[in-house]
């Protein structure tokens, strides 16, 4: 099809000339078939020359024509008005160079950052880990890491064990500190320490001169304990179930500090770690029957393939084996009845 102007022939490409136009092609599948020739389209819409842009691409000027006249016939839009050798852009083309130079735009930031996040000195390791590890375990590590690797950042993230699964599924996370070390034939798991939890009374409780206890002594105690579905949650009511007694819950909560207080208010007792801040309202006890610990793990998806800085921060974790700051380990004598 031509039009005439300025007494010189402008040819502009009709929908689908020589092929099928893309009519029936599903919105998802665009990207796919068109991605190939958008960097082509872009450098031909900067140049508005078919044969500056095939220099600076480093094509034969008829390959880049034929990949042009193959993308509008996909398209079934005319992107480019031919005046002789040189071309310029339909209205359409305007506006779809844009968003090409957009897309290109974001795709190249996007390259950058995993390029970024990969770098062996300063990349990134997105970490998760339990609320109770936040205060000290959690900034002492990354404070040691760093003296050795000054340079790699951390995206950090506070959760509950089956939401930081999850997110690592997704690709939100590369590792995460976990209790109760999760099973799953996507995961592989290692045991790092255990963490002792001790039955938390008010000051005024009739065992808070206690400094042990069997957790059987607290069986008719309202007791406060996170919701469903957190670990901690469940090693509660599986110590209880030991000690023979079905706990009487009182309050269900979020956050382990938050329950920590409803225990110093005297609204109830719970199976805590050690506190982040010690309460003069509250006693600490430890309980000799059964076993009260929670084992902490590190955990990452199965297959997945290690950026150098997660690759070094993961054998950092497995070196420090037994010696987690702040877990709590259990003394020799802590087995012991009261």
């Amino acid at each position: 099809m031509s039009y005439p102007g300025n007494g010189k022939d402008i040819r502009v490409t009709s929908a689908g000339e020589g092929t099928a136009a893309g009519a029936d092609v599903p919105p998802e599948a665009w990207a796919a078939l068109l991605s190939p020739r958008l960097a082509q389209f872009a450098a031909v819409a900067r140049h508005e020359h078919i044969t500056q842009a095939a220099r600076e691409l480093g094509v034969p000027q008829s390959t880049l024509s034929r990949a042009m006249a193959r993308l509008e016939a996909d398209l079934g839009v005319a992107l480019l008005a031919r005046h002789g050798r040189n071309v310029s852009l339909t209205p359409a083309g305007r506006a779809f160079a844009r968003s090409v130079e957009r897309s290109l735009g974001e795709i190249g930031r996007a390259a950058e950052a995993v390029r970024a996040d990969a770098d062996p000195a300063a990349g990134k390791v997105a970490f998760g880990f339990l609320h109770t590890m936040g205060p000290e375990t959690v900034p002492a590590l990354i404070r040691e890491f760093r003296e050795d690797h000054p340079r790699v950042r951390f995206a950090l993230v506070q959760s509950y064990g089956e939401d930081m699964i999850e997110r690592m599924r997704l690709g939100e996370l590369d590792l995460c500190l976990t209790s109760p070390i999760p099973e799953a034939p996507d995961l592989v798991t290692r045991r790092l320490d255990e963490q002792r939890l001790f039955l938390v009374v008010p000051a005024g409780h009739r065992l808070a001169n206690r400094k042990r206890v069997r957790l059987a002594e607290a069986a008719d105690e309202p007791f406060v304990t996170l919701e469903p579905g957190y670990g901690l949650r469940k090693l509660t009511d599986v110590l209880c179930a030991r000690a023979g007694f079905i706990p009487k819950i009182a309050f269900e909560g979020e956050e382990p500090e938050t329950l920590r207080g409803l225990v110093a208010a005297g609204l109830g007792v719970a199976l805590l770690p050690p506190p982040m801040v010690p309460r003069p309202t509250a006693r600490d006890l430890v309980v000799t029957a059964p076993r009260a610990v929670r084992e902490i793990g590190v955990a990452w998806l199965a297959g997945r393939p290690d950026t150098r800085p997660v690759a070094d921060f993961k054998r950092f974790l497995l070196g420090r084996r037994g010696r987690f700051a702040g877990t709590g380990r259990m003394e020799p004598d802590a087995g012991r009845e009261p």
